[in-house]
């Protein structure tokens, strides 16, 4: 690694704890990289315009350092990337995969970053704990990229890179057509014909089928149509946003609104509502519109979003971005042609099978595959009441007057729980394992108020510099951020403690994000339920495993018994398997690897990147994870429409 200019110092404060925290961090993992591989040469001119940046005025005394140094930075980031490139990093860019690049596995070729890095600030979120963080540009045949570098001080004084992350943006001669590469040429009112015909599908067939028309869907369709490609969504719904609209009424979102953004479309870019002589469009100035503003009993606001807000915006995004969807049509069967290419059937109501020859197929189904996860329990059948699953569950006046049990413990049950007892019903939750417990009013702040928060600078950028650490890291990292919340939380958390609720703190004390992203679950983001447990609102049971049901009830191991008309089951999803194999068969299901969790490396399995069939893919993900990652998803098919994808990295 390069020896840092001397005149760019570790500020006074950072004492040898700092450095020797610094060399545990560079020993933790290795860099980490979403790279590319873009091996084939167009004559299309670099552009980095367009690529995200941070506010240019944004001063704090905790993340920026001296012009001065961040100049002196600015003239070292070749010589920096090369050596980290080389000797901690050195990696083959790009590989067409989401992976980590170990020392002893790449080789740097290709790649040419430029000369300066911009947006450098100083990160010191403890006092025993800092880094450098900085974005890069750069460039290989292909395509035109971003990069951002954290490096750490040393013990003998040299600055190395411990993180060295690379973005795809843009494939080079195929631009997004957005800003000057819009369309300028007038329609004169031919538009509603031409969207009908678009739609129709009546002569051609598209490139792409979409599977499911969430979120997830949305996201990739809207990224392929601003790149060119023609995609088709087929959702078995009757309308776009049903799956948040029919859920059931207490759900909202419990992240932050500027976490769950649309591509090209915030919340706040659609509304312009006056407030105080001003028409600054906020997503805290339209809370009736998208966010509910929920006062936590502490006094406190956070915008959220409602479920059926946040349906109606979905199918306002649709119609927006102009997409392609047939609603009420259900793909039947999914099969591939000796010539790579795939055979899709679909049944849309009212009408007769239609047949697609399409380029690609993305699987789009939601986490778990939209298959609801429902345990058996011995004498199951002789139970005379109502047995439902929580998709099946609407709203909490349906049993007022009656005895409910909720069989589950993460967040569908806690908000279902609350529902009840908000409507006088006499509910219990019934526990069978620990719950990772955080308010949002102590833990949201702390976990996003550097990225997704009120003036913390563009959702793009957030997106670059929150998938820029890698997960594994995260977890450590979280281990101390999670001690500190659950310090902050600490009354609710003795609270529910005495009343018999049993808590953890996620995998090793890592808390929220990486439960997220390997379990999908096993959390509440508490935004009052708790203290409906503790003051006895919400009964609860967790003492005995369950046995299994009587006539009237349910009956424990210990022998204990609960009385109950309705059982509740608040278990989740079973998984994407079942849901993709029921599509493609057992042939093809039995080549295509997992869907979620992490592999050896700490990435995600499956998702947005090769599945394990030529052009055969599956999206998901949480509002944020779509919105990034759908972006690499079409950037791989249209690298493989215009004949630019090259070859694949594979270890």
């Amino acid at each position: 690694m390069a020896r840092s200019d001397p005149r760019i110092i570790a500020p006074r404060t950072w004492s040898q704890n700092t450095r020797r925290l610094s060399n545990k961090l560079i020993k933790m993992g290795a860099p980490h990289t979403l790279a590319i591989n873009c091996a084939s040469e167009t004559t299309a001119s670099k552009t980095n315009s367009h690529m995200p940046r941070l506010h240019s005025d944004r001063r704090s005394a905790s993340t920026c350092i001296s012009s001065r140094s961040r100049a002196l930075l600015s003239q070292q980031t070749p010589a920096i990337l090369w050596s980290g490139l080389r000797q901690s990093c050195p990696f083959e860019s790009l590989s067409w995969h989401i992976r980590q690049f170990l020392s002893d596995q790449l080789v740097a070729r290709k790649f040419a970053p430029s000369a300066a890095a911009r947006d450098v600030v100083l990160k010191q979120p403890y006092p025993d704990l800092a880094w450098i963080q900085a974005f890069f540009d750069f460039e290989t045949d292909t395509g035109i990229g971003s990069g951002v570098f954290r490096l750490v001080p040393t013990a003998d004084g040299t600055w190395k890179a411990f993180t060295v992350y690379t973005n795809l943006e843009d494939l080079k001669g195929f631009p997004e057509k957005t800003g000057l590469n819009r369309e300028f040429l007038p329609n004169h009112g031919k538009w509603k014909d031409q969207r009908a015909q678009e739609r129709a599908y009546a002569d051609r067939d598209p490139e792409v089928i979409i599977i499911g028309g969430g979120q997830s869907g949305l996201d990739v369709a809207a990224r392929l149509k601003l790149l060119g490609v023609d995609a088709l969504i087929v959702e078995q719904q009757d309308r776009i946003g049903n799956q948040w609209r029919y859920r059931y009424e207490a759900l909202c979102l419990h992240d932050p609104v500027w976490y769950d953004h649309l591509p090209y479309m915030p919340y706040e870019s659609a509304f312009s509502i006056p407030l105080a002589g001003r028409t600054d469009p906020r997503p805290s100035q339209f809370p009736s519109v998208m966010a509910s503003v929920y006062a936590s009993t502490e006094g406190r606001e956070h915008n959220m979003t409602l479920s059926a807000a946040l349906a109606d915006w979905l199918e306002y995004y649709a119609e927006a971005m102009e997409l392609n969807v047939w609603t009420s049509t259900t793909a039947t069967r999914v099969e591939q042609t000796k010539d790579g290419k795939w055979v899709v059937a679909v049944s849309k109501a009212g009408g007769p099978e239609r047949t697609f020859h399409v380029d690609h197929v993305i699987l789009a189904l939601g986490f778990g595959g939209g298959v609801p996860r429902m345990p058996t329990y011995p004498n199951q059948d002789e139970f005379q009441g109502q047995i439902l699953h929580s998709t099946q569950h609407k709203t909490g006046r349906d049993h007022i007057g009656k005895k409910v049990v909720i069989v589950g413990a993460a967040t569908s049950a806690h908000d279902i729980a609350a529902d009840y007892a908000d409507h006088g019903v006499d509910v219990t939750l019934y526990q069978r394992s620990p719950t990772y417990i955080m308010t949002t009013k102590e833990g949201m702040p702390r976990l996003f108020k550097d990225t997704y928060w009120e003036g913390a600078g563009p959702t793009d950028v957030a997106d670059r510099v929150h998938t820029s650490m890698p997960i594994l890291m995260v977890k450590e990292l979280h281990k101390r951020l999670t001690a500190e919340i659950a310090e902050a939380d600490k009354e609710i958390l003795e609270g529910l403690k005495k009343v018999g609720f049993k808590y953890y703190f996620g995998d090793d004390g890592s808390g929220f994000l990486y439960l997220a992203q390997t379990r999908g679950g096993g959390y509440y983001l508490d935004v009052g339920t708790s203290k409906k447990i503790i003051n006895g609102q919400i009964k609860l049971k967790g003492d005995s495993p369950l046995a299994g049901f009587t006539k009237t009830g349910l009956k424990f191991e210990d022998g204990s018994e609960l009385q109950a008309d309705v059982v509740l089951f608040a278990t989740g999803f079973a998984g994407a398997a079942q849901a993709i194999r029921k599509l493609v068969g057992d042939e093809i299901a039995g080549k295509l690897g997992p869907v979620w969790d992490l592999d050896e490396q700490g990435e995600q399995r499956g998702a947005w990147r090769w599945l394990g069939m030529p052009n055969l893919w599956f999206m998901m993900g949480n509002l944020s994870m779509c919105r990034f990652h759908s972006k690499h998803l079409a950037l791989q098919i249209k690298a493989k429409q215009e004949g630019v994808y090259g070859t694949r990295y594979a270890p």
